[in-house]
């Protein structure tokens, strides 16, 4: 086996998680100068080159990607392990996506303690679907087709995507309702999923020109609460501003989503009636 440090290794994953460095070494704590020195040490330790990079960040060769799908496998399997290890049973554990976060949960949080006043609920946040399987005390809010497949689980679907363009309500628009080739005349907000792309590439309206992209959806609404354009986003993200008066609502998708929003929770675990009944709550909350 080769001497490989297992640092540079953990390293090396989260900048192929990220494709980028700087938010490799944000997570990390580190300095962007400490994540690429540790990279070019592992890649000598291999002998291998891992990344190629570029302007607009950082792309795995194929030995690179190799590597990666070895490290998820193992991170994986160690995660699993450790998270049952001496956890206290009042700890709860709750993975979700970032905007899922920002949005949907903070505004929730006074209300959750309320309910579980004994529970230290713990949140980590991911760009991608968790690789490996939950453990002890764990939960998972993801967006997908299909509900969570993994026997390890038990899961259900929260509820159906719809998408809904939102803006402030002091940001100059034509009266509502408003008509598609109208609304992508206007500067748009868009994420990381690209919708506003989407539309306009489908219906063949709109000047992409005045896209302003972000690579979250939280940070697209909070530049609509700013007034500077118009954010298209699922409707359970913006229920908590519409309510407040920091979006109006300006258009709705006709078209039905095959996406939903999904919770998943281990099947075999100690506080099995914990979990359900934050589960339960949770599933309540997009009642």
């Amino acid at each position: 086996m080769k001497n490989v440090n297992l640092n540079a290794l953990r390293v090396f994953s989260v900048v192929a998680s990220h494709g980028n460095l700087q938010r490799a070494a944000d997570e990390l704590n580190l300095s962007r100068g400490a994540i690429s020195q540790r990279i070019k040490q592992l890649e000598i330790e291999l002998g291998v080159v891992l990344l190629l990079r570029g302007a607009r960040g950082v792309s795995l060769t194929p030995e690179g990607e190799r590597c990666h799908a070895a490290m998820e496998d193992a991170l994986a399997i160690l995660d699993t392990a450790f998270v049952s290890i001496g956890k206290d049973g009042d700890r709860v554990r709750l993975h979700l996506g970032s905007s899922t976060a920002t949005k949907w949960l903070m505004p929730r949080m006074d209300a959750f303690a309320a309910k579980f006043s004994n529970v230290s609920l713990t949140t980590q946040v991911h760009e991608q679907v968790l690789a490996r399987s939950l453990g002890r005390n764990e939960i998972a809010i993801w967006p997908g087709k299909a509900r969570d497949m993994n026997p390890a689980h038990e899961s259900r679907r929260l509820a159906d995507i719809h998408l809904v363009a939102v803006c402030s309500p002091d940001f100059l628009r034509p009266n509502w309702p408003m008509r598609l080739e109208t609304l992508l005349t206007l500067p748009l907000l868009q994420d990381a999923h690209r919708r506003w792309e989407k539309l306009i590439q489908k219906t063949g309206y709109g000047d992409t020109h005045k896209l302003l992209n972000f690579d979250r959806s939280a940070l697209a609404l909070d530049a609509a609460i700013g007034g500077h354009g118009i954010a298209i986003a699922p409707t359970y993200m913006v229920q908590n501003d519409l309510r407040s008066k920091k979006l109006v609502e300006v258009w709705v998708d006709p078209d039905p989503s095959a996406d939903g929003l999904h919770i998943s929770w281990a099947k075999d675990h100690l506080g099995q009636t914990r979990i359900k009944r934050i589960v339960d709550w949770i599933a309540s909350e997009f009642d």
